[in-house]
């Protein structure tokens, strides 16, 4: 059976993006009979913010989606709250050790940037330079604890080759983990990385495909790195593109992007809402209103748009008024 899963993280309002990502993972998982799991990604703790969660939840839910499984209906593999998830991180993290593929690195951001041999700026910033490869931890109990927290984190040392994989959309994909560098498992907090907490919540939780922004395309080569040295089953990916803003950014705040909990109170329709970012991706007519359920027997993958989507400030002003475009079917 279909299981997919939508992973927001509660540091600030979904935005029209996010909102757009959660609907195609739904509409994926449902139009294949399948089950739709809801997991919180809060491992961010910096950011973080207290009520996002639930305010995060209660907006998809008014937008027209549900779940079979998450923090709020429980299910067979909660906790779906990743901060409460720490051992299994632990016990994966001791496997990657007893095959030797992870070292201690001291190196602050300010020292990576700073490296001659860093130049390449990669998803998640200046590639790592290999300082501290030598520093391998070594299996056995209290192997990970012997690294005070505080001062070290735990990368795995990427081994060199591309690692090709066929996304759903995109069709056959490949990346070289070594490319962006050796990457972090462990933060120096002792709190998994968002690299392994993802790779080991996916099998956990049974996950057979992932549906997310083409933003992490280049993260699924050392995903998949990590699925394959701990013996977990490989999901299969789709990539959906981003909304962009008229900048060719990603649509951000500047750019006035919406949340849904603005588009809500401003007394936008949810089901104006799900018509809008539909006709964005193909799959409804401009200005068609309609319930997320609806849209279930006109998904399709071929559908979907390759390319990003751009959106205008007249198109996000045309968003918020609801006379201007967003009229009930037949009106």
């Amino acid at each position: 059976m279909t299981r997919g899963r939508f992973a927001p993280s509660p540091t600030g309002a979904l935005h029209v993006g996010n909102a757009r990502s959660a609907l195609l993972a739904w509409l994926h998982a449902r139009a294949a009979g399948g089950r739709f799991v809801m997991r919180v990604e809060d491992l961010d703790f910096g950011r973080v913010r207290p009520g996002y969660m639930e305010r995060q939840l209660d907006e998809l839910h008014w937008l027209g989606l549900d779940w079979d499984e998450g923090p709020d209906v429980g299910g067979p593999h909660a906790p779906y709250v990743q901060s409460q998830r720490q051992p299994l991180y632990e016990a994966a993290l001791r496997r990657l050790a007893e095959m030797g593929m992870l070292f201690a690195c001291t190196c602050s951001r300010r020292d990576i940037a700073g490296a001659a041999s860093a130049p390449h700026v990669g998803e998640e910033g200046p590639r790592y330079p290999g300082t501290c490869r030598d520093r391998r931890v070594q299996a056995g109990p209290g192997s990970l604890t012997d690294f005070g927290r505080s001062q070290f984190a735990l990368r795995v040392a990427a081994p060199s080759g591309p690692i090709p994989f066929t996304d759903e959309l995109l069709g056959p994909c490949a990346f070289d983990p070594a490319d962006e560098g050796d990457f972090v498992v462990r933060r120096k907090d002792g709190v998994a990385a968002y690299q392994l907490a993802v790779v080991v919540d996916d099998a956990a939780m049974r996950i057979t495909d992932v549906v997310r922004g083409a933003d992490l395309l280049s993260s699924t080569a050392r995903q998949i790195l990590l699925y394959r040295a701990l013996e977990l089953p490989e999901p299969r990916f789709l990539h959906v593109p981003l909304m962009l803003g008229p900048d060719g950014e990603r649509l951000a705040k500047r750019h006035g992007a919406v949340s849904l909990g603005e588009l809500r109170d401003a007394g936008v329709p949810a089901d104006a809402v799900a018509g809008w970012l539909a006709s964005t991706c193909g799959l409804a007519e401009p200005g068609e209103r309609l319930h997320p359920s609806r849209l279930i027997e006109r998904f399709n993958v071929a559908r979907l748009p390759v390319e990003p989507t751009v959106v205008t400030e007249a198109d996000l002003r045309l968003l918020r008024s609801t006379d201007a475009v967003f009229r009930p079917d037949g009106a």
